[in-house]
């Protein structure tokens, strides 16, 4: 059997989810069978060298095209051409663990992963930019035209069938794992020099992920500051860590601590390197993550891999992750979001007992099972 793999998300450089997904659902999935000949496909004349220890192995062949990605991509949206097959030679399946746009002939199966439909259910949340990229990909005609699909989670699963009309017969939802260097242990040593790198305190609450609306991030800034002003943080010294990327419409959250009392206790790190998450987390007294919507969420699962008590949403695929191993409040409810951070920090025996459920919970996620689990789909 021969199986195609779009990979030229892989190419921009980036490491954002869907190349987290990519990278880490491949290392645990093309050494399974070695009978089974994997063409992974990128082009365009701007792209990085694609170097994993994946690619190196003796059924894997890389297929690297020099064709511009966006006279690729016009062609396949208006004339469904070329088809792959042309391009990288005879395949059986066609496997996209993204929505770009790819055709296959009549001999071959597709086979794509959704991730989320955000776009269609709240554009509000994507630049003009962003949101005209979903659009040129057509990601409802890429679902109806899939002859499987794989979702994330359930949520998105039921997104598929709601927004673009699609069999739940066609859908299946495969979890993806944590990322391993969220459960590694951390020292006191790498907990110091994460500490002087950040500068950051000794007590802290800590928001992590892109600085953007979707994620909430100015309902968590008031709750901090009623807190401090009349509430049980008032006379401590708890600071909030709000860490991460700046993303769109970035500006405004950025100048909110000005206007409030207890601006010189919310502080932005800025980005943190991938490697010094682990650590972030593990020093946090409390991970809040209220996000308006996710495709599934790992930030919170990253924080109970590290023995920390999570506050998140209660909408989206959030709950289906997070299950019992967190607190989940309704992401426009101000109020409900600091009774909870209040009562997390009030309390160590729910604090102690959230910490448990959580270490419990990641279990459940686990990037060999995954790989496992999405091969088997794909051939069967």
């Amino acid at each position: 059997m021969i199986i195609g793999i779009d990979i030229r998300m892989l190419a921009k450089g980036g490491k954002t989810g869907v190349e987290e997904y990519t990278c880490n659902l491949l290392e645990n999935m093309l050494s399974l069978d070695k009978s089974i000949c994997f063409k992974l496909f990128y082009n365009g004349f701007k792209k990085q060298g694609i170097d994993y220890n994946w690619t190196q192995l003796s059924n894997v062949e890389v297929v690297n095209l020099k064709v511009p990605n966006k006279a690729l991509d016009a062609s396949l949206r208006f004339f469904d051409f070329p088809k792959m097959e042309k391009l990288i030679g005879k395949i059986d399946k066609f496997f996209s663990p993204h929505i770009f746009l790819s055709s296959v002939g009549p001999e071959s199966e597709k086979i794509v992963t959704f991730h989320d439909l955000s776009f269609e259910k709240y554009p509000e949340f994507y630049s003009k930019q962003k949101n005209f990229w979903h659009f040129s990909m057509d990601p409802k005609r890429q679902a109806q035209r899939a002859d499987k699909i794989i979702a994330v989670s359930e949520s998105t699963k039921q997104d598929l069938t709601e927004c673009y009309g699609i069999d739940p017969q066609k859908i299946s939802v495969i979890y993806s794992g944590l990322n391993p260097e969220a459960t590694k242990d951390i020292s006191e040593k790498q907990k110091e020099e994460i500490k002087t790198k950040y500068r950051l305190p000794e007590n802290f609450i800590l928001y992590l992920g892109t600085i953007e609306p979707r994620k909430n991030i100015k309902s968590l800034i008031s709750a901090f500051d009623e807190s401090k002003r009349s509430g049980f943080l008032k006379n401590s010294d708890m600071k909030l860590i709000i860490a991460g990327s700046k993303g769109w419409l970035y500006k405004e959250i950025l100048g909110m601590p000005e206007k409030l009392k207890s601006q010189k206790d919310i502080i932005f790190t800025g980005f943190v390197e991938e490697k010094d998450k682990s650590a972030l987390y593990n020093l946090a007294r409390l991970f809040v993550y209220p996000s308006f919507y996710e495709g599934f969420g790992f930030p919170p699962l990253e924080a109970m891999a590290q023995g920390t008590p999570v506050i998140t949403s209660n909408i989206s695929s959030i709950p289906e992750a997070v299950a019992n191993a967190a607190i989940t409040i309704n992401p426009y409810n101000t109020d409900e979001l600091l009774n909870a951070i209040e009562s997390v920090l009030q309390d160590e025996k729910l604090s102690s007992e959230l910490i448990n459920l959580g270490k419990k919970r990641i279990e459940k996620f686990n990037w060999e099972k995954c790989g496992r689990e999405t091969l088997d789909y794909i051939i069967d």
